[in-house]
C-alpha cells in the first residue's frame, strides 16, 4: 500500500481540505430521531450518517475507541464495522485509542489497532522503545500514526510543560523524539508516517514545535468545542499549507443542538463545510 503520509497529502489537495471529523458517539447526545432502545444499533446509525454528511469536506474520520469499546465485542466490533464503511466512503481512517507499550506488547497493539484503520494515535512515555515497534508495523504496512506530544486538556500542563534542566521543556523533548525516530520514515511527500498530536489549545507552542518537527504530520485536536478557532492553528502548518490536519468532534457530530428545527444530518453537513471553509481562509 502507498505511504500514508503521501496517501494523506493526496486527499488534502484533491478535497481541498484540512479537516477531521471525530466520531465520539455518546447515547445520550444522539439526535432524538434515532431509536435509542438497542444502544449499538443507535450508534451505528448515528455513525454512518454523519459519515455520509461529512464525507465531500473531510479528509479523515476518527473514532474514538473508548466510546465503541465501552460496550464490550459488540462495541469493538462496530468499530470496525463503522471504520470499514468510512473506507469505503473515501475517508481515512484514524483509530483514536492512544495506545502504548513496548516490545511484544507493542508489536501486538500495532496489529490489532490498524488492521481496520489508515492510522493509529499513541502515547509516547515509553521513549523510542515504544514507539519504534508500532513505526516498524506501520512502514510495513502503509499506515501512519499520531504520537501524543503536546496534548489540548488543560491538564496536559502539569506534564508536557514542565521545564527540563538541559533547555526547553518536556513536549520539546517529546518532539525531538518523534522528529529523530520518524525522519527515516518519510515518503514522497517529504512527510514521515509517524505525526505528532499538537493540540489547537496551545498555539504559542505550535510554531516551536513546528520547527522541531519539520516532517511530521500534525493532528490537532481542539477545535471547536474546546474552544480554539481557525486562528489558532495557522501556526500547525508548513509552509506548503500542509502538514496539519484539524480535527473537531462534538462541534461537528451534534452540531443539531445549536440548529433546532434543522435536518439534523444537515446540521452535520453545514457544520463540516464551514470548518473546512474557514480553515482554508487563513490558508489563504
Amino acid at each position: 500500500m502507498p505511504h500514508f503520509a503521501d496517501r494523506l497529502i493526496e486527499a488534502c489537495e484533491r478535497k481541498s481540505s484540512r479537516v477531521c471529523v471525530g466520531l465520539d458517539p455518546v447515547i445520550e447526545k444522539l439526535p432524538s430521531g434515532i431509536d435509542r432502545s438497542d444502544p449499538i444499533r443507535a450508534i451505528e446509525v448515528f455513525c454512518r450518517e454523519v459519515i455520509d454528511a461529512v464525507r465531500e469536506h473531510a479528509v479523515c474520520i476518527k473514532p474514538q475507541s473508548a466510546c465503541f469499546e465501552r460496550y464490550g465485542h459488540r462495541g469493538v466490533k462496530l468499530h470496525e464495522e463503522t471504520s470499514i464503511y468510512a473506507q469505503r466512503a473515501g475517508l481515512l481512517v484514524i483509530n483514536d485509542a492512544k495506545r502504548g507499550d513496548i516490545g511484544i506488547s507493542a508489536a501486538h497493539y500495532a496489529v490489532a489497532c490498524l488492521e481496520h484503520a489508515d492510522a493509529l494515535t499513541i502515547n509516547t512515555y515509553f521513549g523510542p522503545d515504544g514507539i519504534e515497534p508500532f513505526v516498524t508495523h506501520a512502514a510495513a504496512e502503509g499506515k501512519g500514526l499520531f504520537a501524543l506530544v503536546r496534548t489540548s486538556n488543560p491538564g496536559g500542563d502539569a506534564i508536557q510543560g514542565l521545564k527540563l534542566t538541559g533547555g526547553g521543556r518536556v513536549c520539546d523533548a517529546a518532539a525531538k523524539m518523534v522528529h529523530e525516530v520518524g525522519r527515516s520514515a518519510c515518503g514522497r511527500s517529504t512527510y514521515s508516517l509517524l505525526g505528532a498530536v499538537v493540540g489547537a489549545t496551545k498555539p504559542d507552542d505550535a510554531a516551536t514545535l513546528r520547527e522541531l518537527m519539520p516532517h511530521a504530520v500534525f493532528l490537532v485536536p481542539g477545535y471547536g468545542a474546546q474552544g480554539a478557532g481557525a486562528d489558532d492553528v495557522r501556526a500547525c502548518f508548513n509552509h506548503d499549507k500542509l502538514g496539519a490536519i484539524i480535527t473537531a468532534s462534538r462541534s461537528v457530530i451534534y452540531a443539531h443542538e445549536k440548529s433546532p428545527g434543522q435536518p439534523w444530518q444537515q446540521a452535520v453537513r453545514d457544520a463540516a463545510a464551514g470548518m473546512r471553509e474557514e480553515i482554508n481562509e487563513i490558508l489563504g
